[in-house]
């Protein structure tokens, strides 16, 4: 049977009262002696801000080319693995929903900005030298606040964080559109994604989650996609696949069990819905 998927709890491992850091890419690389970390989650954000690099970086079983000029964000709970060929050049910042709450950055700031995205691709946001010079000062703002012993330390993190986060949103030109488009679509969104978080396992037809938000499956299918990119229905497919792999790959349960687990009236369905979904059967994904 697979080993459980490893999960770090706390931003800093050496102190569970942490709830934001930032530390230089070169040193994680030089404290883990270049090993390999296995597949694993957290349960908090983390931004990887690469000015060089080369290797892989596998979000959610979809492989990146690791290297200068991009950031990376990862949502609690999605699996990644890092691969350097060489030591990389860069920061990584991690903070915890705590963190927001206790920084009055509302969870709706995090949805709006649109750069942790909870399922399917995870792709990283390309940089110019200009931004990597920009998001690079911040990064050294952050880094001497944190290892300062000023007043409303954590306070001024709060609002580095969100000037980083800001820049990173202008950045990203999936953004750039009509901003009443954007407020008016929000809340669908938002809805939508807690209820596919809380039912994906009951509910796989978008007609019942528009049901439940009072809309047209095809206004819903339209709202989400305008605003990520990817229609309703390929977000839930996406949360369905996800946490598929996820127990093919680390639970040990057999694809029977995984079927009925995830909602579907008989194995078969399963299957052939993960084919459609992958282009591979559950079978040979597990090999």
């Amino acid at each position: 049977m697979p080993s459980p998927i490893k999960t770090y709890e706390f931003v800093d491992r050496s102190n569970d009262q942490m709830t934001f850091d930032i530390k230089k890419t070169e040193e994680i690389y030089e404290v883990n002696k270049g090993k390999l970390d296995e597949p694993h989650r957290h349960n908090f954000y983390t931004i990887l801000f690469i000015k060089k690099a080369k290797g892989i970086h596998t979000i959610d079983f979809t492989a990146y080319d690791l290297k200068g000029f991009q950031v990376f964000f990862i949502s609690p709970g999605q699996i990644h693995q890092v691969e350097e060929e060489h030591k990389s050049k860069g920061w990584v910042i991690t903070f915890s929903s705590q963190f927001l709450t206790e920084n009055n950055i509302g969870h709706h700031f995090i949805e709006d900005i649109n750069l942790f995205t909870d399922y399917g691709k995870s792709p990283p946001l390309p940089l110019n030298s200009e931004q990597i010079d920009i998001l690079d000062t911040y990064c050294n703002q952050i880094h001497s606040t944190l290892h300062s012993h000023t007043k409303f330390k954590y306070h001024a993190l709060g609002a580095l964080l969100k000037l980083f986060l800001i820049s990173c949103n202008n950045i990203c030109t999936l953004n750039q559109k009509n901003i009443q488009q954007i407020h008016a679509g929000s809340t669908i969104l938002k809805d939508y994604k807690v209820l596919v978080e809380n039912h994906f396992s009951e509910w796989h037809l978008v007609l019942q989650y528009a049901e439940a938000l009072h809309v047209t499956p095809d206004h819903l299918n339209r709202t989400i996609k305008s605003l990520i990119g990817r229609t309703a229905k390929e977000y839930l497919q996406s949360r369905i696949t996800i946490e598929a792999k996820r127990m093919l790959f680390f639970s040990g349960h057999s694809t029977k069990e995984i079927a009925y687990t995830l909602g579907f009236s008989e194995p078969s369905n399963f299957s052939n819905f993960f084919k459609k979904c992958t282009g591979i059967s559950p079978s040979q994904f597990k090999k």
